[in-house]
C-alpha cells in the first residue's frame, strides 16, 4: 500500500494485489517480507509466467538483506534492497541503471549490488488503500500504521535493527493521524500502531516521549474510537506508567511483549537487551492497570537446553499469561542468528535432533516438540478456563510440524546460499 501510494503520487497507474497471481501490468512488483516467499512455488510460478510474457518484475521489502537468495531463488529482475521509497520510483520509471541506488541484479554471472540509500524521511503521500481493507484482519487489525522507523534493541533473531537501523525516526503526528482518517473512510475496523516498539514513538536524547506516545493513542481513538486501537508491541523496558495508563485509556487494552524465553542465559545470547526480572515486573506493571498481557516465546534457538526451555515453562506457570505465541526460532538471512545456525552442526541444532521424551511418539524434533508442548502449557495457566481437547491438540500439533517443516525448509536455503555475501555482519 505504501509503495503504490508513491508510485500513484509519481503519476503511474497501481493495482494492488493480496498475493501472487496472474498479472496484466507490465510491471509486477513483489513485497516479500518472509523467507517462506523465496520457497513458496506460486510465487515463483507467477514470475516466471509474467517474464515469459515479457513483464518485468522487481522484489523488495525485509528479504532483500539477501539479494542474491531473491535473485537466485525467484529469477526477478531486480531485488530493491532496503528502505525502498527513494529506488522504487526511478527504477519503475527507468529500469535497471547502475546509477540508481539500493538496487541488487544480475550482469552476465555475477550479480550487482549498487550501495543502499540513506535511511529515507518518512514524509510520503497516503498509501494506496483498497476499497475492501475493512476485510483483512492481521492479528484483529485491519492495518498498521507506521509511526516510526527503527529499534534499540539488537535482538539476534530480528530484521528490524539491520533493515531499518538502531536510529529512531518518527513520523509526524498529524501526518500519522491524516493516514488514519484515509484508512477508516475506507472501511478499516481497528487500526494498530506498527514501528516495533510503539512506545518509541518520538523517542530522543536517550529518553522515552510518554507525552508524544499519549498524544498519538488520544487522536487515533479520537478518529476511530478507543474499541478500534490497539498498541500492542511494547518492549519490557519501554513502558512507564503514564503509558500504560494511556494504553488502558485509548486502546482496546492490550500489550504484547516479546518476552521470548524465561532463561536469563537464552536472553543474553540473543541479545535481548532485558532479564527475565523485567519482563516479570512489565507483567506486574500492567496488571495494577488492568491491561491484558500477550507474550511470544521463541524455542529450539541453537544454544537452548533442556533447562532453558524449562525456564520459559516455568514463567509461563507463574505468569498466567492472557495469550501466548510460541516460534521455533528462524534464522532469517542478515541476522547474527543466521550465521550461528550456519556455525551449529546440524546433528546439535534443536530442529533436526529428534525428540526422545514425552512427545516421541508424534515424530517430532526438540524444536517442534517444545513448541508444541509450549502452547499446551500456555493454555493451562491463562486466566480464562482453556480446555486441551482433542481438536485443540491436533492444531497445536499441526502448528508446530508446520513451523518446523517451514524453517528447516529456510535453514536448507541458509546453507545453499551461504557462500555469498549474504552472511555479512549487517550490524
Amino acid at each position: 500500500m505504501l509503495i503504490g501510494g508513491i508510485l500513484q503520487d509519481a503519476g503511474m497507474e497501481v493495482t494492488l494485489a493480496r498475493s501472487a497471481g496472474p498479472c496484466e501490468e507490465k510491471i509486477l512488483l513483489l513485497s516479500l517480507y518472509s523467507t517462506q516467499h523465496l520457497l513458496d512455488q506460486k510465487i515463483k510460478d507467477s514470475v516466471r509466467q509474467h517474464r515469459e510474457k515479457g513483464g518485468v518484475c522487481y522484489a523488495g521489502g525485509p528479504v532483500s538483506s539477501a539479494p542474491e537468495m531473491v535473485l537466485g531463488e525467484l529469477g526477478v529482475d531486480a531485488v530493491v534492497v532496503g528502505e525502498g521509497e527513494n529506488a522504487v520510483v526511478p527504477l519503475v520509471k527507468r529500469g535497471i541503471s547502475p546509477d540508481i541506488p539500493g538496487i541488487a541484479y544480475r550482469d552476465g554471472d555475477r550479480v550487482v549490488v549498487q550501495p543502499p540509500v540513506p535511511p529515507v524521511t518518512l514524509a510520503r503521500p497516503l498509501p494506496l488503500i483498497p476499497d475492501d481493507i475493512g476485510a483483512q484482519s492481521i492479528r484483529g487489525a485491519s492495518a498498521y500504521i507506521e509511526s516510526h522507523r527503527g529499534c534499540l534493541g539488537g535482538c539476534t533473531f530480528c530484521q528490524v535493527p539491520r533493515f531499518f537501523g538502531r536510529e529512531i525516526r518518527s513520523r509526524e503526528i498529524g501526518e500519522v493521524l491524516r493516514e488514519v482518517r484515509a484508512f477508516r473512510d475506507k472501511g478499516a475496523r481497528r487500526i494498530s500502531i506498527s514501528g516495533g516498539t510503539g512506545s518509541l514513538y518520538c523517542y530522543r536524547d536517550g529518553n522515552l516521549n510518554p507525552g508524544a506516545f499519549i498524544e498519538l493513542l488520544s487522536g487515533m481513538a479520537g478518529i476511530m474510537g478507543r474499541e478500534n486501537v490497539s498498541a500492542p508491541d511494547i518492549r519490557v523496558d519501554c513502558i512507564t506508567d503514564e503509558i500504560l495508563e494511556a494504553v488502558g485509556k485509548y486502546t482496546i487494552g492490550w500489550v504484547f511483549f516479546g518476552i521470548e524465553s524465561g532463561s536469563d542465559r537464552i536472553l543474553s545470547q540473543m541479545a535481548k537487551g532485558v532479564s527475565v526480572s523485567q519482563a516479570k515486573d512489565a507483567v506486574e506493571a500492567c496488571r495494577s492497570h488492568g491491561l491484558k498481557v500477550a507474550g511470544s516465546f521463541i524455542v529450539g534457538y541453537p544454544t537452548e537446553t533442556a533447562d532453558d526451555y524449562a525456564a520459559s515453562r516455568d514463567f509461563i506457570a507463574e505468569q498466567g499469561l492472557d495469550d501466548v505465541f510460541v516460534s521455533i526460532a528462524e534464522p532469517i538471512p542478515g541476522t547474527p542468528l543466521a550465521r550461528l545456525v550456519l556455525r551449529t552442526a546440524r546433528e546439535e541444532n534443536p530442529l533436526f535432533q529428534r525428540d526422545t521424551g514425552e512427545f516421541k511418539k508424534l515424530g517430532l524434533s526438540i524444536a517442534e516438540a517444545r513448541c508444541f508442548d509450549l502452547m499446551m502449557e500456555a493454555d493451562m495457566y491463562k486466566p480464562r478456563l482453556h480446555v486441551v481437547t482433542d481438536q485443540v491438540f491436533d492444531l497445536y500439533l499441526k502448528e508446530a510440524k508446520k513451523q518446523g517443516n517451514e524453517i528447516r525448509a529456510a535453514t536448507d536455503l541458509l546453507f545453499r546460499y551461504s557462500g555469498s555475501n549474504l552472511q555479512q555482519d549487517c550490524e
